[in-house]
């Protein structure tokens, strides 16, 4: 497959004695500003490694956040973890250094881990949301239904199941030939990114590059949206306005979450295959906006929305500033 993917690379700018290596380009267009714009790369790459660690120790170390909800944050924050560590260093590395040269292997197993982490993310998602529809609308199964061996069952179907859809991509780039150029016009290697390059068919790439996504965006968006019908509907019913606010108030984290994960995709989605007349370097920016900041701010809307954590990161903070003092004196 690497035999395949090593043809002979030809570039007037970028080329290399090894014939299986790609180039990443960066952002065409926005060359000068690269190294600007790596100063919130840089911080939202903190700011992911920093808040979703704080989450997973958080949750991890106070026993009354042993509850579903946030078994499945903690799962969200391993994701985007590792999602930021397959993209960050070397997004960083070509707009600091233009040090985009990437072999094929890698090339590939990147955008195996890129996409499979997404198609997890959002079987995540869809979880937190069954988890917010029995809660709600059953609250007195929801210890039996929602149990540790059921938990443990989901986290592993979210990994089957992206790993599983995303590995026939690998393969199908494999068979193709990439007569003209290695230099990928973008900022890590994305899938249709790549197939654009090829010479030979790619009718096939194409067409599952497409199903597999609307099997996870299409499928995981539609079965969120009538949850939340059910949801909606389980609490107008109730008659305290109290009641209906406190119930709403606990679906209020996860809807952010949704709005900053789904709507930077479905853009990048669409753009990438229906907005051909808009510019290279906003289709990348998208694309960059969907992988660098729902990592970064889902810690901070749960931080923030839930008393729960919101309060346990205090009592951190306050003790640690205790022990400080105590050392100082």
């Amino acid at each position: 497959m690497l035999r395949t993917l090593g043809q002979t690379m030809e570039s007037p700018n970028h080329t290399s004695l090894d014939p299986s290596v790609f180039f990443l380009l960066g952002i065409p267009g926005l060359e000068q500003f690269h190294l600007w714009l790596s100063l919130p790369v840089c911080c939202l790459g903190m700011a992911t490694i920093v808040g979703n660690i704080t989450i997973l120790v958080v949750v991890t170390t106070e026993p009354a956040l042993h509850k579903p909800v946030y078994l499945f944050l903690c799962m969200l924050s391993t994701i985007d973890l590792a999602a930021s560590f397959s993209t960050v260093p070397k997004l960083l590395a070509i707009l600091w250094c233009g040090a985009g040269h990437i072999s094929a292997a890698a090339c590939l197993a990147q955008m195996f881990f890129i996409h499979a982490f997404c198609m997890m993310e959002s079987t995540v998602l869809l979880a937190m949301a069954f988890d917010r529809y029995v809660a709600i609308c059953h609250p007195l199964r929801y210890a039996t239904i929602l149990t540790d061996t059921i938990i443990v069952r989901i986290g592993l179907v979210a990994m089957v199941r992206g790993s599983v859809l995303m590995l026939p991509c690998p393969f199908l780039i494999g068979r193709l030939s990439f007569c003209q150029s290695h230099v990928i016009p973008h900022t890590y290697c994305e899938h249709m990114a790549v197939v654009k390059l090829a010479c030979g068919d790619t009718r096939p790439n194409r067409v599952y590059g497409l199903t597999a996504a609307l099997l996870v965006i299409g499928v995981d968006l539609f079965c969120i949206g009538l949850s939340y019908v059910f949801i909606a509907r389980a609490v107008f019913r109730l008659s305290s306005h109290e009641a209906r606010s406190k119930a709403l108030g606990t679906c209020g984290s996860h809807v952010c979450v949704i709005l900053i994960s789904y709507t930077p995709a479905l853009f990048s989605f669409f753009t990438h295959r229906f907005g051909h007349h808009i510019p290279l370097h906003i289709h990348i920016l998208l694309a960059n906006v969907y992988l660098l900041f729902p990592p970064a701010l889902n810690p901070v809307v749960y931080g923030v929305k839930t008393k729960e954590i919101r309060e346990r990161v205090v009592r951190v903070f306050q003790s640690g500033q205790g022990t400080a003092v105590k050392a100082s004196e």
